[in-house]
């Protein structure tokens, strides 16, 4: 039994806590053996893309100092893991993003999801240009019986959200996610998935203001489903 520790992400304990319950149910269901270290907090990425230096090195040595017994770290947010990487050497090789520990560590694609839907998947700016996750997800998607997968135009084009960026500027966000959305509607699909629920935030809040009919969810929510 492999033995993971959950970095849940404040982002994703605060505002979306299905994505880190579907992550550990997802975990626990290839055998693995879940823990979650309750005095973690934020990594500090948002202090650092803010200009708050000091605050985001402080809140990155406590990540480093919460985890620094765990073998394996897994999270569902590909941003978070890549910042953590960049400024914690000790995170090198344990610390892993979910579509890279399932496909990279665990060897598996098929994990016996079945969800019965029409799905295009936004490869998110982290996960692509940081980690260079490549087709794990989609791969990981693929494999879920029923699930019909449609390509996303000019997928690989950001969202617009950028953490911080979508509120100094909002303008240029917005033009953006308005592109994103275009291509999104343009799939006619019934879930637009990601693999950070903060892109997904961005997207959705503005499918939802358009009564688009267009859900989101985090790739682990798709991939526990059992529909």
């Amino acid at each position: 039994m492999t033995a993971v520790s959950l970095f849940v992400t404040c982002f994703n304990d605060t505002l979306f806590p299905r994505a880190g319950r579907a992550t550990v149910e997802l975990l626990e269901r290839l055998g693995c053996e879940v823990d979650f270290p309750e005095r973690q907090t934020c990594c500090g990425q948002m202090h650092f893309n803010s200009g708050y230096a000091d605050h985001g090195e402080a809140l990155t040595r406590r990540w480093e100092e919460v985890f620094q017994g765990a073998e394996v770290v897994v999270s569902p947010s590909a941003s978070c893991v890549a910042h953590v990487r960049a400024h914690v050497a000790s995170a090198t090789g344990r610390l892993f993003e979910l579509s890279e520990f399932l496909v990279d560590r665990l060897g598996v694609t098929d994990v016996g999801a079945s969800f019965p839907h029409r799905v295009t998947l936004h490869p998110t700016c982290h996960s692509l240009r940081l980690l260079r996750v490549g087709d794990r997800p989609r791969r990981l998607l693929e494999a879920v019986r029923g699930i019909d997968l449609v390509a996303l135009g000019e997928a690989e084009e950001c969202c617009g959200f950028g953490g911080t960026f979508a509120v100094k500027n909002a303008d240029t966000s917005m033009a953006m996610l308005s592109d994103k959305l275009r291509h999104v509607l343009a799939t006619r699909a019934e879930v637009c998935a990601a693999a950070d629920t903060s892109c997904l935030m961005h997207i959705g809040g503005a499918l939802r203001r358009q009564r688009a009919g267009v859900r989101t969810m985090h790739v682990a929510e798709i991939l526990v489903a059992r529909e």
